[in-house]
C-alpha cells in the first residue's frame, strides 16, 4: 500500500510542478509592464526579416583568369551588390567601408569578385592559419541556397591571405565547418582595399536542371580590427534562423548540373615503434595501406560517397580520461568521411559515428574465454592461455553514403558501411599453439532518412538505423520521427520526436536473450523562438526499454523528463557593452519504472561582451535539492538501490579577452557546495574548478596556445564493486556478507590536464601543427560503506587500498600540404602512452605522475599519406584539348 501511495504522490508532485512552470510563464508574460508603442514597434522591426535583396548574375563566354585581380573588363558590366549591414556587435548600421561584390557565370562556374575597401593597408589584418580556421584575419564569404528552400544552403568562405573555408547550413548540422568542397580563390592588395576572387565549379554544389535558377544568396565581410561583420541582405540576431534571411540571385539561365565523377586514390606508409623488449616480438613494425574515395553525382540532386578500404590511422587522437561515471566517454569524431556531408543522417541526434568501426563488442570478454592455469594430480601447476593480440578496433572494409535534396525540398539520406570480421589471438603457455576467438562478427550498419523541408523554417522527418550481425548475437533497429512546425511569422513553434527502438537475438558470446528488445521515447514542446524574450516548455519520456546505443549514443534511459527555458537577449549596445544574453531553466526528472522522484533543477546564466576592449565575461549559477542518482549504483533494473546525493549549488564564472592582441586568455572557475549529509558521520562535499587558457600570436604564421584545467572534487561518493578479488580477505568478506548490495566509497578526486599546441603556417596551402596533451587522474578514497535499498549507507570496515591514478600522454604533430584542388600530403607523428597505477603506486602528487608518465613505455607512430584529386570533367577538357 506504501508504495502505490508513494508513486501517486510523486506523480501528482510532477502534475504540480508542470502547472507550476506553466502558470509561472503565463504570470511572467501578464505582469510585464506595458510596452510604450515606440518600444514596442522597435521590438517587432528587430523580430522581422529585413526586405529581400536581389542581384543579377552575368552569363559570360571568355575566360576568367583566376588570379584576385578583377581586372578583366567584363566584371564593370556586372550589377553591384554592396551597402552592407552590421551584424556584430552593433546590429543594423550600414557599413562605413564599402563592399562591391558581383557574380558572373558560365556553363562550368559561378565566379565572385569582390573589393572590400579600407582606409589603409595595416587596418587589414591578414593571418594565416590552415584551412577551415579564420584566425585573426579579415574575410569575405558568399552564401548559396541553390533550392531556395530557405533552411539549407552553403558557405564560401576565403581570408585575406587566401585561406579558404567551407560550410553547410542545416537545421540538423547547424553551421557545418568539417564539409569540404573542391574549389578555387585568389586574393590580392590594391592600395587601401583588398580583393577576393572565388570560382566555384557547379561540381561542388547541388542545384535543379530548371532552365532558370532562383537561388538564395548572401554576402559577409568580417572586418577583423573593428571586431565587425556585415552581411549584403540584413541578417538580425532576434529573427529565428539564417538561410531563411539571405537575399536572392536571379539571371542564372540555361546552367546545367554537370556530371559529377571524382575519384581520389590514396596510398599510406606507416611505421610504428613501440618497446616490447620481449625475445621473439619485433619493436618495431612497418605497414602500408591503399584505397580510394569516390564522389558520383547520381543526378542533379543526389551525390554517391564511398571510401574503399578506408584509412584513418592519421585523425587525431582521442582525449582519454579516467572514467568513473556509470556512462561510456564520447569522443569526438575526427574522421573526415564522418564528419563531411552527414547533416541529414544527424537527424535527432540517432547516429553516433564513433560506432562504425569502434572497439569490438566482445573485447572486453576474451579473458573469459581462456583456458585457466590448473594444478595437475601429481602436483605441479600448468600454465593456461594468454592473450597475445586483441584489436581495440573494428577495421571497415568500406562506407556508403548516398544523400540530396529535391526541387521540392524532400531531403533523402542513406549511409551503409560493412566491417569484417575481428578475432583476438591467444597463446597455449604450455605448447605455444595458437588459436583466434571472435570479437566482433561481420556486420552492416545502415541508415536511412527522409527530411521534408516546409515553408517558415519547418520540416518533417523520418529517421531508421539498422545494424545487423553475423552469427549467433542480435540486431538492432531505431526508428524516428521528428517534426517541427513554425508560425507564419516565424514567431512560435512546437517540435516533437517520437522514436521506437527494437532489439532481436542473444547477448554476444552467449545464450542469454536480449532484455531490452522493445523500447520508445517522445518529447514534446512549445517555444517563442523569435525576439529579445523567448521561451521553451516541454516534456519527455524515455522507457527503461529504450537502447539506441547500437548506432546512437544514449547515457540513461528509464525518465520523465519536463523542463522550461528563457531567454532575454539585448543584441544593440548600451551601457559599456556590446550585448547581452541571459537565460534561465526549470528542470524535473522522474524515473520511468518505477515511477520515482530523481532529481529537480533551477540555473540561470548570462554572458557579455564589454565595447571597448572587447572583454567577454559571463556567468552561471544553478541549485539541486536532494538527488537520487539510480544509475551509480549500477544494479539493473533500475529503482531499488540509488545513491543520494546532497542539495547542492553551483557559482561559476569566465573571462575572455580580445583575440586580437597578440596575448590573449580565457579563464574560467567554478565551485559547489553541498549540503551536509546528517546520516553518517562525514566531511561536507565540496567540488572546486578553474582553468586558463593564454594564446600568444608570434607573427601572422606562427601562434601558440596552452591550456591548464584543475579539478577537485572533495568527499564525493561513488561506486567501487567493479574488479572486486574474491582470493582477497577484504574483497571475500565483502562478498559473502553483502552478496547482493554495492560498495561506495568517499574519495577525493583531482585531474589535472595539460594541453601545448603550436601552428606554423608556411602559406595558405601548406602548414604544421602539434598539440601536446598530458592528463593524470588521482583517486583516494578515505572510507567505505554498503549501499542498502532506498539510499541507505552503512559503514563497513573494508581495508582494501583501491587508491588509483591513471596518466595520458600524446603528441600529434602534423605537416599538410594541399598542393593541387583537392590533392593533399601529410606526414603524421603520433605519440602516445598511458598508465594505471592501483593501490600504493598512486599518487596525487603532478609531477611524480609527469615523471612516471616520461618513463612509461610510448607508441610512436610515423605516417605518410598521399591523396590526389581526379575529376572527370577536369579530365576530359585536358584530353579535348590534346
Amino acid at each position: 500500500m506504501s508504495y502505490f501511495y508513494s508513486r501517486l504522490c510523486v506523480v501528482n508532485c510532477c502534475r504540480v510542478f508542470l502547472l507550476a512552470c506553466l502558470l509561472f510563464v503565463c504570470g511572467a508574460l501578464q505582469a510585464q509592464t506595458p510596452t510604450p508603442p515606440a518600444a514596442a514597434t522597435v521590438a517587432t522591426a528587430a523580430a522581422t526579416p529585413a526586405p529581400k535583396r536581389q542581384l543579377q548574375a552575368v552569363r559570360i563566354t571568355e575566360a576568367i583568369k583566376l588570379d584576385g585581380q578583377l581586372d578583366e573588363a567584363i566584371w564593370q558590366q556586372a550589377p553591384i551588390a554592396t551597402d552592407f549591414i552590421q551584424n556584430r556587435p552593433n546590429p543594423g548600421p550600414h557599413e562605413k567601408h564599402p563592399t562591391e561584390v558581383r557574380i558572373l557565370y558560365d556553363d562550368a562556374n559561378l565566379y565572385i569578385g569582390a573589393v572590400m575597401h579600407d582606409v589603409a593597408q595595416d587596418s587589414i589584418m591578414r593571418e594565416l592559419s590552415p584551412r577551415d580556421d579564420a584566425g585573426n584575419t579579415d574575410f569575405f564569404g558568399i552564401f548559396l541556397d541553390t533550392y531556395h528552400d530557405k533552411i539549407n544552403g552553403y558557405g564560401f568562405i576565403v581570408t585575406t591571405g587566401g585561406v579558404q573555408m567551407d560550410s553547410r547550413y542545416s537545421p540538423a548540422g547547424g553551421e557545418d565547418f568539417n564539409w569540404n568542397a573542391v574549389w578555387d580563390a585568389r586574393t590580392s592588395m590594391r592600395g587601401t582595399d583588398w580583393i577576393a576572387e572565388l570560382r566555384i565549379p557547379y561540381s561542388a554544389i547541388r542545384f535543379s536542371n530548371a532552365s532558370e535558377q532562383l537561388w538564395g544568396l548572401n554576402f559577409m565581410r568580417q572586418r577583423k580590427r573593428d571586431n565587425q561583420a556585415f552581411f549584403w541582405n540584413e541578417v538580425k540576431p532576434a529573427v529565428d534562423g539564417f538561410v531563411n534571411q539571405w537575399g536572392e540571385l536571379r539571371g542564372l539561365r540555361d546552367i546545367k548540373p554537370p556530371l559529377r565523377l571524382s575519384l581520389t586514390p590514396y596510398v599510406s606508409a606507416y611505421v610504428n615503434h613501440y618497446p616490447y623488449n620481449e625475445q621473439g616480438t619485433r619493436n618495431t613494425s612497418t605497414s602500408f595501406n591503399g584505397g580510394a574515395d569516390v564522389k558520383w553525382g547520381i543526378n542533379e540532386s543526389f551525390t554517391l560517397d564511398a571510401t574503399l578500404v578506408p584509412d584513418f590511422g592519421q585523425v587525431q587522437s582521442d582525449n582519454q580520461v579516467l572514467n568513473l561515471s556509470p556512462f561510456e566517454v564520447q569522443f569526438q569524431e575526427n574522421r573526415q568521411f564522418f564528419t563531411e556531408g552527414t547533416e541529414l543522417f544527424n537527424k535527432g541526434n540517432l547516429f553516433y559515428s564513433r560506432r562504425v568501426g569502434a572497439t569490438p563488442i566482445g573485447f572486453g570478454n576474451v579473458d573469459g574465454q581462456l583456458r585457466q592455469g590448473e594444478r595437475g594430480p601429481d602436483g605441479p601447476r600448468r600454465p593456461g592461455e594468454a592473450v597475445v593480440s586483441n584489436p581495440g578496433v573494428t577495421r571497415l572494409l568500406n562506407a556508403t553514403k548516398v544523400s540530396g535534396r529535391t526541387k521540392q525540398g524532400l531531403g533523402i539520406g542513406v549511409f551503409n558501411a560493412l566491417s569484417n570480421d575481428v578475432y583476438a589471438t591467444v597463446r597455449d603457455s604450455v605448447n605455444g599453439q595458437q588459436r583466434e576467438v571472435l570479437t566482433q562478427p561481420f556486420s552492416n550498419y545502415n541508415i536511412m532518412v527522409l527530411d521534408q523541408s516546409l515553408k517558415n523554417n519547418s520540416y518533417v522527418s523520418l529517421i531508421n538505423t539498422n545494424v545487423t550481425r553475423w552469427g549467433s548475437t542480435y540486431d538492432a533497429n531505431v526508428t524516428g520521427g521528428l517534426f517541427r512546425f513554425a508560425n507564419k511569422k516565424n514567431a512560435y513553434a512546437i517540435d516533437g520526436r517520437l522514436v521506437y527502438s527494437r532489439r532481436r537475438g542473444t547477448v554476444f558470446g552467449s545464450e542469454q536473450q536480449i532484455d531490452d528488445q522493445d523500447g520508445y521515447k517522445y518529447q514534446i514542446g512549445v517555444s517563442k523562438i523569435s525576439g529579445n524574450f523567448t521561451w521553451q516548455v516541454g516534456q519527455g519520456i524515455e522507457s527503461d526499454k529504450y537502447n539506441p546505443n547500437d548506432l546512437g549514443i544514449l547515457f540513461g534511459n528509464n525518465n520523465i523528463s519536463q523542463f522550461v527555458n528563457f531567454s532575454y537577449n539585448k543584441y544593440k549596445p548600451f551601457w559599456k557593452v556590446n550585448n547581452f544574453y541571459s537565460w534561465w531553466s526549470l528542470n524535473h526528472s522522474l524515473l520511468y519504472k518505477p515511477t520515482r522522484y530523481q532529481n529537480a533543477n533551477i540555473a540561470a546564466g548570462f554572458n557579455s561582451t564589454f565595447t571597448k576592449n572587447f572583454l567577454t565575461v559571463g556567468a552561471n549559477f544553478d541549485a539541486n535539492p536532494v538527488t537520487h542518482d539510480y544509475y551509480e549504483p549500477r544494479q539493473y533494473p533500475l529503482g531499488d538501490y540509488h545513491v543520494r546525493v546532497p542539495a547542492n549549488a553551483n557559482l561559476g564564472g569566465f573571462a575572455s579577452s580580445d583575440y586580437r592582441k597578440k596575448l590573449a586568455w580565457d579563464v574560467n572557475a567554478g565551485v559547489r557546495w553541498y549540503a551536509q549529509d546528517e546520516r553518517l558521520v562525514r566531511p561536507r562535499r565540496m567540488g572546486y574548478g578553474w582553468a586558463i587558457s593564454p594564446r600568444y600570436r608570434v607573427n601572422n604564421q606562427l601562434n601558440f596556445r596552452y591550456s591548464l584545467d584543475w579539478n577537485l572534487r572533495q568527499n564525493q561518493i561513488g561506486y567501487v564493486n567493479g574488479d572486486l578479488n574474491t582470493s582477497l580477505p577484504d574483497d571475500a568478506d565483502f562478498r559473502r556478507n553483502y552478496p547482493t548490495d554495492v560498495l561506495l566509497g568517499r574519495r577525493r578526486v583531482l585531474t589535472v590536464t595539460n594541453t601545448l599546441s603550436g601552428a606554423y603556417t608556411f602559406n595558405n596551402r601548406m602548414s604544421f601543427t602539434i598539440r601536446t596533451r598530458h592528463y593524470t587522474s588521482t583517486v583516494t578514497y578515505r572510507d567505505f560503506a554498503r549501499l542498502g535499498t532506498n539510499g541507505q549507507e552503512t559503514l563497513v570496515d573494508y581495508r582494501r587500498n583501491r587508491d588509483n591514478t591513471f596518466n595520458a600522454f600524446n603528441v600529434d604533430a602534423v605537416y599538410s600540404w594541399w598542393f593541387a584542388p583537392g590533392s593533399q600530403v601529410s606526414i603524421v607523428w603520433k605519440n602516445a602512452s598511458s598508465s594505471f597505477l592501483e593501490a600504493n603506486e598512486a599518487t596525487p602528487l603532478y609531477f611524480n605522475n609527469l615523471n612516471n608518465t616520461i618513463n612509461t613505455p610510448h607508441n610512436n607512430n610515423v605516417s605518410i599519406k598521399i591523396l590526389y584529386y581526379l575529376d572527370y570533367l577536369m579530365l576530359k577538357r585536358l584530353g579535348s584539348r590534346s
